[in-house]
This record gives structure tokens, C-alpha cells and sequence, in this order.
């Protein structure tokens, strides 16, 4: 259950459902699985994976939430065979080339045969809602997976009012200033990975990892021009991860100081276990949050 990156949303209005009314208005997209012929199916499931469960799983102030998508498997290239031979038949029988209009269909009859014998794959994409401190958190480090599920949530609330939170100074320039200088914040400690681009369009981009980032080779890059895109980060030893500099945090790890606390809770059950993990995850990014913005000036509130 522990988030492996974060893609951060910004409410731009109180979040004000109390758990009873998210819990109905998620079950109004709970999930189904694909029909014969449906190539996906999208939808809520409970958080903990049992059937039973909640929808909406309360800890620490903060609502754990869980999309399930099921999508058939249907390779291009056997599409494509197929397409071929029924083609060349085709074609020989009439002596002419098939048009276009008459491929495509013909491309979309043979995946509507397929799909009832198609396999298929799930995929779980878990998000919390921080209304206290007003965020939608989701685990992914994927944008069109970030945004799949904020425009389903979207969907089964009839609103959503979250933006993309921006920053007051570039994230670019304030991590390109502390690999240049060696001077990063005492908190935040500068690991052995990071990308560094050209700020031109067409310029080149390096990337290091276990790399001693104070190598000379390193301060070349950056006095010829270059600024870091992506930087290898831990913050108070208790979470390291890989920053970009669109906010991203990526690869993110909690600590030995924080799975211990973890492990010193007594937990019964998977239930139990989840809670305590996920009241300890969110009071952890609760407190790393706010000094994230804090070190690139602030969050834009001129935006929201």
C-alpha cells in the first residue's frame, strides 16, 4: 500500500464530503468487469482488496480511494496477420486492390471476434484525499494515468475542482543552484542520480546514476549550460525519492525511521495492517509536503 510516486492535485475549493456521501457516490462507479465484447472496464473497488470492504478507506483524517481497470490483451501483430490473409483473399477474389475505408472495417470486425477470447490484465491505482490540507494525492507517475482517475472521480462526484499546484521559483533553477554550489538545504540531502538537460530545444541530455554528482565532469555540464531535470533526493532521512522539475516525485521510499514506527504497531489483520500503514504514510507526507513547496519558494496560491 505505500505510495511509490506521487502526482500531486491541488483543490481549489474545500473538499467537503464526509466519507458516508463519498462512499455513495463512488459506488455509483464501483467496478464491473469487461463485458464479451468490451475492450476495457474502468471503476472503484475497495482499497484493502476485499469485496466486502468500503470504497472509502478512512485513516488519519485523510480517505484512501482505488480504481480498477481490466483491459483485453489483443496484440497488434495477430491483428495484423489476420488482416493480411483475409485481405489477400479478398483481393484475389475481387482482382483489385481493397480500399481503405474497406480495411479499417474490416480491421474492426476481426477485433470484435477477438475480443470474447481475448485475455486480460488489472491494473489497481490507489489515490487519498487530503481535505484537511486540501489534496488529491495519486500513486502514479504517469499523467494519463493520473488523469484516468481524477476524470472517473470527476465523473462519480459531478465535480472536481483540483488543479496542477505550481511553485514560485522554477524547480529547474533551484536544483541546478545546489548541485552547482553543493549547498543543498540541511534537510535534504542530494543522492547519486540525476538528469541533466541542455535549456536549448534541441540540446542534449545527460544522465547519471551512482555517479558522484560533484565529479568535475558533473559542474562541466552545468557551466556549459545545462540545468537538472531530474535530481535523486532524501528528505530528513525518513523519505528519499527522484524530484523532476514539473513537482513529480517519483521512486519515492520511506525510510528505516519510518518503517520502524510502521513495524511497531501490533496489527491483527490485513485491515488493521493497511490502517496503520496508511495513517503513518499520510501524517508522513502531510509534514513533507508543505516543506516540499517551502523549498522552491512557495506555493503559487495566485493560480487556485
Amino acid at each position: 500500500m505505500w505510495f511509490k510516486n506521487l502526482a500531486l492535485l491541488r483543490f481549489t475549493e474545500p473538499f467537503t464530503a464526509a466519507p458516508e456521501e463519498l462512499e455513495q457516490r463512488l459506488d455509483t462507479g464501483r467496478f464491473r468487469p469487461c463485458g464479451s465484447l468490451e475492450p476495457m472496464s474502468y471503476g472503484w473497488v475497495a482499497p484493502v482488496g476485499k469485496d466486502d470492504a468500503p470504497l472509502v478507506h478512512v485513516a488519519n483524517g485523510c480517505y484512501m480511494i482505488c480504481a480498477l481497470k481490466e483491459e483485453k490483451i489483443l496484440p497488434a501483430q495477430v491483428i495484423n496477420e489476420i488482416l493480411a490473409e483475409k485481405v489477400a483473399e479478398i483481393e484475389d477474389q475481387k482482382g483489385s486492390a481493397l480500399r481503405k475505408k474497406d480495411r479499417d472495417a474490416l480491421r474492426d470486425e476481426i477485433i470484435h471476434d477477438l475480443l470474447p477470447r481475448a485475455f486480460s490484465f488489472t491494473r489497481r491505482q490507489y489515490a487519498y484525499i487530503d481535505a484537511k490540507n486540501g489534496w488529491l494525492i495519486v500513486d502514479s507517475a504517469s499523467a494519463k494515468k493520473t488523469e484516468e482517475l481524477a476524470s472517473w472521480l470527476r465523473r462519480t462526484l459531478e465535480s472536481l475542482p483540483v488543479t496542477l499546484p505550481t511553485v514560485n521559483e522554477r524547480p529547474a533553477a533551484v536544483m541546478t543552484r545546489w548541485l552547482a554550489e553543493d549547498a543543498s538545504p540541511p534537510d535534504i540531502t542530494i543522492e547519486s542520480e540525476c538528469e541533466l538537460r541542455s535549456t536549448e530545444e534541441e540540446g542534449g541530455i545527460v544522465r547519471c546514476k551512482r555517479h558522484d554528482l560533484t565529479a568535475p565532469e558533473i559542474q562541466n555540464h552545468l557551466e556549459a549550460g545545462k540545468e537538472v531535470s531530474k535530481l535523486a533526493l532524501s528528505w530528513n532521512e525518513r523519505i528519499s525519492f527522484v524530484l523532476d522539475d514539473t513537482l513529480g516525485v517519483k521512486r519515492l521510499r520511506f525510510l528505516d525511521l519510518v518503517q520502524e514506527q510502521a513495524a511497531d504497531v501490533e496489527a491483527d489483520d490485513d485491515i488493521q495492517r493497511f490502517d496503520a500503514d496508511f495513517s503513518i504514510m499520510s501524517a508522513e507526507l502531510a509534514a513533507f509536503l508543505p516543506r516540499l513547496f517551502e523549498l522552491f519558494g512557495g506555493e503559487n496560491t495566485s493560480t487556485k
